[in-house]
């Protein structure tokens, strides 16, 4: 089963290779950098109205101290002591509320300044990845493309390799029909196939051909015959076109008629 688990996670693993792009896997992790800076900001956002909404209310408090001060002495001006303790104690109850308040605000704004400057460095390096990526992926197209003119030249890639197959494919269908179209023109001519179309030569234009071709023997051989005798009559009778048909050639020159002088 282990085993089984290996292999499955090794042809998994290079079926993953071969489907991942590095351009979409750059642009991915871009994109995730991206929405990690946008939560730091609204986490900064949200620090600083935090921290808005304490200084508004040490405002309000700091208003109401203020305030029960000018009561108590209003009231100790009266003759009123009782009055006065009572704002004063109000007036520390809410000088308390202040202190707290404060250290609140104190810490609130420290986390400010961390958030923001974690922003900004974020910032930085997300603008540096965005610059690598770009370069990174311009590398791998052009490497890409180089790949694939080098494939075609060597005929190597897939393309190129289904043409060269296309082409041997072709190249012997034509040469098995050449052949074939040789063959039968060969039949053909010797007979054993019978012309569809009619233009085959008969029995009497064979017959023919075939004692043309066997006088041609015949006056060769008889022309040779004549040349090792050294006899002209039978050169004569070949050239004339009597040969073998019982015919004496004439004379090549006649005897002409004598007239007795008068």
């Amino acid at each position: 089963m282990k085993r089984m688990g290996m292999i499955f996670r090794a042809k998994a693993n290079k079926a993953l290779d071969r489907a991942e792009d590095p351009r979409e896997t750059l642009d991915y992790s871009y994109q995730k950098q991206l929405e990690l800076l946008q939560k730091v900001r609204r986490g900064v956002a949200d620090v600083a109205t935090s921290r808005k909404r304490l200084e508004l209310q040490l405002n309000q408090l700091q208003g109401q101290s203020s305030k029960l001060e000018d009561q108590g002495r209003k009231a100790l001006a009266l003759g009123r002591e009782d009055l006065a303790r009572e704002a004063l104690s109000r007036r520390a109850a809410l000088q308390q509320q202040v202190s707290d308040l404060e250290t609140q605000h104190q810490t609130l704004q420290g986390e400010e300044e961390k958030l923001t400057l974690a922003s900004q460095r974020l910032q930085a390096k997300v603008d540096a990845f965005r610059t690598k990526k770009e370069t990174i992926k311009a590398t791998y197209t052009a490497a890409q493309a180089q790949t694939r003119i080098g494939e075609a030249f060597s005929g190597i890639s897939e393309e190129m390799g289904d043409v060269g197959m296309a082409i041997q494919r072709a190249e012997d269908k034509t040469a098995q029909l050449q052949a074939r179209a040789g063959a039968i023109d060969e039949l053909l001519a010797s007979g054993a196939l019978d012309d569809p179309t009619g233009m085959a030569k008969d029995d009497l234009t064979a017959e023919l051909d075939r004692l043309s071709g066997g006088s041609d023997v015949e006056l060769e051989l008889q022309r040779m015959k004549a040349e090792l005798a050294g006899g002209s009559a039978p050169k004569q009778a070949i050239e004339g076109g009597n040969a073998g048909s019982g015919q004496a050639a004439p004379h090549a020159e006649q005897e002409r008629p004598r007239f007795d002088k008068q």
